[in-house]
């Protein structure tokens, strides 16, 4: 806790309170108590996530996740890299929202952000 009596909340826990709240039939009031904080609060942190600010949990899945797989063969002398970096972008756009990521980020991650916003009440 803070001298100005507030607490901080580690953006693990804040990610998994907003979680909770994507759950069927779970409330933004009803979890604010589970976790001992007010709705508004809650809903602040809903926010931050939508807005790619916080970062939302892995959700299990039931069923196994596909994705393509693409097999090439590696040429035998690869080509010399590029000089320059790349300087492009991941957009995920989600209705209203819009997500950028650098061309790097991991897979994973990407997979965690769409099933945030696809799991969204948006």
């Amino acid at each position: 806790m803070h001298a100005s009596g507030h607490r901080r909340w580690p953006d693990a826990v804040k990610a998994q309170a907003v979680a909770d709240t994507l759950e069927p039939g779970a409330t933004v009031g009803a979890v604010a108590a589970r976790y001992g904080i007010f709705p508004n609060q809650l809903s602040s942190w809903r926010r931050l996530a939508k807005q790619g600010k916080l970062v939302l949990p892995a959700v299990a899945l039931d069923e196994p996740a596909f994705a393509p797989l693409l097999v090439h063969d590696v040429p035998e002398d690869p080509p010399e890299p590029p000089a320059a970096v790349s300087t492009a972008a991941i957009r995920i756009h989600f209705g209203a929202i819009r997500v950028e990521m650098a061309a790097d980020t991991p897979a994973a991650r990407i997979a965690e952000i769409v099933r945030a916003l696809a799991s969204s009440p948006c």
